[in-house]
């Protein structure tokens, strides 16, 4: 006759482990959205960034004055180069402009000029329609540097650059490793500082419908937050870890059964 006790033991034990155990569920990314899976339809329309205060500028002019291109670019310098982190921190700091709280940057000889709210596009328009009066270039080329995004929680932590203007989910995942076996997919937090404020928004990476979200595409000093799952506790992330588990306390369970009763 069986022991109530061992009996008891594995009843909750083996309840503990089933529901502890990690499933392909949980983790895999781009799943149809289902009762358990949000779907994000119609809910995006990607637009292109706008400059804030404090975004750096690396712009490169280009003109067939040499002198010209000397003064905006210093000279044996490669402007693609450098913005790409091929050059000297000195001459991409010379060179970069920062957005001062008015909107403005300070561009020599032009003066300040207003791009706070303005696309990297559009400035480039803008700072070339103010230096061709005053001297003769052929164009201008605007960058963003220091552009970077963080990840915070479940084992991840790091601050990771923009390898482009555009960067998605699923390439910062890329760039940072993934989120890590316990991280709680279904409920990613990204932190966004807008005009208005901070923004906190809360999404389910695991849906193949991310890509109509709001949030599938970072913007600078984006933070991603980490929850870990409930069964990282337990540490159970297959069928087989659980059954080893249910061995062990079994024979663990017997050990103290037979010592104390």
């Amino acid at each position: 006759m069986r022991n109530p006790f061992i009996q008891l033991l594995l009843f909750i034990v083996l309840i503990l482990q089933l529901s502890s155990c990690i499933t392909t569920h949980q983790i895999n990314y781009l799943q149809t959205p289902t009762t358990f899976i949000p779907a994000y339809k119609d809910t995006f329309s990607y637009h292109d960034y706008q400059l804030k205060e404090g975004d750096r500028l690396f712009v490169q002019v280009y003109s067939m004055d040499e002198k010209t291109n000397a003064l905006f670019n210093g000279s044996g310098n490669s402007g693609s180069q450098m913005a790409s982190g091929g050059g000297s921190g000195e001459n991409l700091d010379l060179f970069t402009y920062i957005v001062l709280p008015n909107g403005n940057i300070d561009f020599p000889i032009i003066g300040e000029v207003k791009v706070k709210g303005k696309t990297i596009r559009e400035t480039k328009v803008i700072l070339e329609n103010a230096i061709k009066p005053v001297l003769k270039i052929n164009s201008v080329d605007v960058r963003m540097v220091g552009r970077t995004f963080s990840i915070i929680g479940s084992g991840k932590a790091g601050k990771f650059p923009f390898p482009r203007e555009k960067v998605n989910i699923y390439q910062a995942l890329a760039l940072a490793g993934d989120f890590g076996f316990y991280a709680d997919r279904s409920k990613i937090r990204i932190l966004r500082v807008t005009e208005k404020g901070n923004l906190i928004k809360t999404f389910d990476v695991r849906s193949v419908d991310i890509i109509n979200s709001e949030f599938y595409y970072l913007e600078p000093d984006d933070v991603i937050f980490l929850q870990p799952m409930k069964q990282q506790f337990f540490g159970v992330s297959t069928f087989w870890m659980a059954v080893s588990t249910l061995v062990t306390t079994y024979s663990f369970g017997v050990i103290i059964y037979k010592s104390f009763f």
